[in-house]
């Protein structure tokens, strides 16, 4: 048996294909893990509403990575492992640059907050993909910035979309004075999470809380915002369809994720 003891699996562009789905296949492999006493951790940017339908296809699925580190969540128990939040201060200097041009927002706590009619533009933002999960799990309000300054609260992570790649860059310029995690995902998104949040970060803290030397965690990606776990992961694992940036840090490199490649990276490495 391998002595690998845990693996880390992103979702969107690792775990979950291109129908935003975990394939049989995948599911099958993931409970003979736990059966063998393995552990099995999901590390995403989505916030832990969002995970809930996986976890009832899965239900020994219990460690969440969420909101690309910033919060980890026991589901079992139903209580926060760690989390670390936006300040207000910067949450509002956030939205002011996010108005500077077009863009979609999305805030995380444990909830997803969208503005209601941004559901009609997510094509052009290049996430029409996730419309379907926007309309069954997100918290939809008026107007989001109306929201969060009657609301102003700490925050685990806000996406701000873009609809150009520039157009991210030139928010990015505007906010690297803040302290905060600025990521890049999908093609024209900014990851907006407190000072060194990272999924590293988080995936370090899970195997302190666990009793797991990292040395044992394989960790498992496709993008940028990946690379931080995969970089102090015993066993880094890029998707197929993985970006060049993560292919060229990974140990190995598996099947994409409409070939079960994570099926595959727990067969190989894990099991």
């Amino acid at each position: 048996m391998s002595s690998y003891q845990l693996i880390a699996l992103d979702m969107d562009g690792t775990l979950l294909n291109s129908e935003k789905k975990i394939s049989k296949y995948t599911a099958e492999m993931i409970r003979q893990a736990f059966a063998a006493g393995k552990e099995v951790v999901l590390s995403t940017g989505r916030c832990a509403a969002e995970l809930e339908e996986f976890q009832e296809q899965i239900p020994e699925l219990r460690y969440l990575i969420c909101a690309s580190g910033a919060h980890i969540y026991d589901s079992r128990e139903k209580k926060t492992i760690y989390a670390k939040k936006i300040p207000v201060s910067s949450m509002k200097e956030i939205l002011k640059v996010s108005r500077m041009q077009e863009t979609l927002v999305q805030i995380l706590t444990t909830d997803s907050i969208i503005q209601a009619s941004d559901l009609e533009r997510m094509d052009l933002f290049g996430i029409g993909q996730y419309r379907p999960m926007f309309e069954r799990i997100a918290t939809k309000v008026d107007n989001i910035y109306d929201y969060y300054d009657k609301n102003p609260v700490e925050i685990e992570k806000i996406n701000v979309y873009h609809t150009t790649p520039e157009g991210r860059e030139q928010s990015r310029e505007r906010l690297k004075k803040l302290d905060l995690e600025l990521v890049n995902a999908e093609a024209g998104s900014l990851e907006c999470s407190a000072g060194s949040v990272t999924k590293g970060l988080a995936l370090g803290k899970l195997c302190d809380f666990l009793g797991i030397p990292l040395r044992q965690a394989i960790a498992v990606g496709d993008a940028d915002n990946d690379m931080s776990a995969l970089k102090i992961a015993g066993l880094s694992v890029a998707m197929g369809n993985a970006n060049e940036n993560v292919k060229g840090i990974c140990d190995v490199i598996v099947s994409d994720c409409d070939h079960d490649g994570c099926a595959e990276a727990i067969q190989k490495y894990l099991l």
